[in-house]
């Protein structure tokens, strides 16, 4: 299997189900820009090095493995805004046939 099915919930609501590639060693972030799901200098500012929190997003399916939150994402997290239980950073989740369903909302812009 080389895609998955996930769907991104954007920071105006809509629901866009889209492919990502399992082979390409994306994270969740890169999967975002790419097909340009938030605003361009919104999102993923530093380009995906835990250093910002622009890419917070919240986890809205329990039936999806995810890799373990990290020392630097949990540390980033704390400093962020609008933070809620279900928040990762979608810089730290990589495209893995794991995340096949995922269902990932994008935090609103600070």
């Amino acid at each position: 299997m080389s895609d998955i099915k996930v769907t991104i919930i954007d920071r105006e609501g809509i629901n866009h189900e889209i492919d990502a590639p399992t082979d390409m060693s994306m994270s969740m972030m890169e999967v975002v820009k790419a097909y340009e799901l938030a605003e361009e200098g919104t999102f993923g500012t530093c380009g995906g090095m835990c250093m910002c929190a622009s890419c917070q997003c919240y986890v809205e399916s329990d039936d999806v493995e995810l890799n373990e939150m990290g020392d630097e994402e949990e540390a980033m997290l704390s400093e962020a805004f609008n933070v809620k239980e279900n928040s990762r950073l979608s810089c730290q989740i990589p495209v893995t046939e794991n995340l096949e369903g995922l269902v990932l909302r994008i935090a609103p812009e600070v």
